[in-house]
């Protein structure tokens, strides 16, 4: 239960993350309206917010953050940007994946 609590934390702080990068992606490449950088603040405050509440050391969960970071990116890139991720981003994040694993879950000295 704990590695899904921990799973479902990394994603929504990704999410945030993304979030708060592609809006203003949207203004400066796209043309799209600088009131973007509004909601962009927010969910770069959440991220940031959401990292606070990641239960290991702050140098660990970066690191293992990182790889699911990369797993919501693709997602992300598939759902809202409608590119189909190939097999080596598959490969690649299935690689990052064990990766936070052996991070996050991996034996400590007590």
């Amino acid at each position: 239960m704990e590695a899904l609590k921990i799973f479902g934390l990394f994603t929504v702080t990704a999410v945030a993350e993304i979030v708060g990068c592609y809006l203003p992606y949207l203004w400066l490449r796209e043309g799209h309206s600088i009131w973007l950088l509004i909601p962009a603040t927010f969910s770069l405050a959440a991220f940031v917010w959401l990292l606070t509440l990641h239960p290991e050391a702050a140098g660990r969960t970066y690191a293992a953050y990182g790889g699911i970071y990369i797993s919501v990116a693709l997602m992300w890139l598939w759902l809202v940007e409608s590119t189909r991720p190939t097999m080596t981003d598959l490969l690649g994040v299935a690689i990052c994946i064990v990766g936070v694993a052996v991070i996050m879950f991996g034996p400590r000295p007590s």
